[in-house]
């Protein structure tokens, strides 16, 4: 999404940048460790909401949410997540 270009839904942005930018987030945020069972969510709700193609890679971030108890993902493809039910998907620009 970063290095994706803005006509295609991106942030237009250099891989250095973004690499840069990213090295800062992993600073400030910790990262969320994928337990063994992540693929039994992700499966589960693949099926259950009929994901396929491309949607599932947002199924597997709404798996390891769940798995984590985390509510809400900032995201640039809102209407992507709408379909899982308890998840609260929010556009940057309303932030």
């Amino acid at each position: 999404m970063a290095t994706r270009r803005e006509h295609e839904n991106g942030l237009g942005l250099s891989t250095e940048f973004a690499a840069r930018e990213l090295a800062l987030i992993q600073e400030l945020s910790p990262l969320l460790p994928e337990p063994s069972w992540l693929l039994e969510e992700w499966k589960r709700l693949v099926t259950k909401y009929r994901v396929s193609g491309k949607n599932s890679h947002d199924a597997r971030l709404v798996a390891c949410m769940n798995l984590s108890g985390i509510g809400a993902i900032p995201t640039f493809n809102v209407p992507d997540f709408s379909r899982f039910h308890g998840i609260e998907a929010v556009h940057p620009k309303t932030v």
